[in-house]
């Protein structure tokens, strides 16, 4: 039997809930061992910025130069590919999963994500993945959901991301989508921004939310992966032990690691049975309405749609400097 009190936390916490590396540097991932990976534009963007990732620019650069596109077409094939091609370095590292992202600005375009998302897949196809190691990051608006569902009905499973609210959580349970990754730390950043007030991780709202999350999905069979999130300090993680997957920034994953205080587990299906959490029905004007009467929600899914658009065009004009 393992001395718990050998373990880091970092090891501990795996005994319960499937760790995921959120970033896009491969030392790192190397370094803690996790399941999966996840990724968006801000990671990819900092990791070829980086001296030792530049020449995945300059690759997918070369791979497409010739493609015969053009403009805004070429950048944007360019683009995917060296999304792509941080994607197959992760699955190289890691057993699991590798999250790759559709432009935050196709999150109010459901034909335009389905679109680009099969563009993805094909690409990782064509270069010998398997689809059922790839999850399509798409924000978790109506549109986007509906394109989750379309997807998954084709094979092609889905990461919903920017969820900050039960009712988008439940949307995406109901389109039977592969997984779901609610920010904790966005949630809590809203509610510290308008009451001044700090939370100790047990009271924290982005934590309450995810912990309302994990026992709906539990308690109504739901078969959906919570993941939770956007973490600003170690103590949210330990409160989210036992949900089925936390994505973890290196910063944090370097502190469990040092760490062999004890964890125990916080979360599970068989505890999410005495909830007293009720069932909601979702349909296009509920979801809208809900959505909107939950102010911190349509603000951070906005806001965290516009950030990564703005970081989508830095990459962008990269890869035209690159193509110059």
């Amino acid at each position: 039997m393992t001395d718990v009190s050998a373990l880091s936390q970092l090891d501990q916490l795996k005994q319960f809930t499937t760790v995921v590396a959120d970033t896009g540097d491969f030392q790192t991932i190397k370094e803690f061992a996790p399941q999966d990976a996840t990724t968006n534009p801000t990671l990819i963007l900092k990791a070829v910025e980086k001296e030792e990732y530049a020449a995945l620019a300059d690759q997918a650069v070369a791979a497409c130069r010739d493609s015969g596109l053009g403009g805004q077409n070429l950048v944007d094939a360019v683009a995917s590919e060296l999304l792509v091609l941080f994607g197959i370095e992760i699955l190289n590292i890691i057993p699991g999963r590798v999250s790759t992202e559709v432009d935050a600005r196709l999150s109010y375009d459901t034909e335009g994500t389905i679109k680009k998302a099969r563009e993805i897949i094909r690409l990782y196809e064509s270069k010998g993945i398997d689809r059922n190691r790839i999850l399509i990051k798409i924000a978790s608006t109506w549109e986007g959901i509906n394109a989750g569902k379309a997807l998954e009905e084709e094979g092609i499973h889905c990461n919903l991301t920017l969820l900050f609210s039960l009712v988008q959580a439940v949307h995406c349970a109901e389109s039977r989508v592969t997984l779901i990754s609610p920010f904790v730390g966005r949630i809590m950043d809203w509610f510290k921004a308008k009451s001044g007030h700090e939370f100790a991780p047990a009271d924290d709202p982005g934590v309450q939310s995810v912990q309302s999350i994990f026992n709906y999905f539990k308690k109504f069979g739901f078969t959906t992966e919570v993941m939770g999130a956007s973490f600003r300090n170690k103590g949210e993680i330990i409160e989210l032990a036992g949900c089925d997957l936390l994505t973890i920034s290196p910063g944090l994953l370097s502190e469990l690691q040092s760490s062999n205080d004890p964890i125990e587990r916080k979360l599970s299906a068989e505890s999410a049975k005495d909830d007293a959490i009720e069932r909601i029905d979702i349909s296009e004007k509920s979801f809208r309405w809900l959505l909107s009467e939950d102010a911190m929600a349509t603000e951070k899914t906005a806001e965290g749609i516009r950030n990564f658009a703005v970081d989508i065009r830095k990459l962008e004009a990269m890869i035209q400097d690159k193509l110059a």
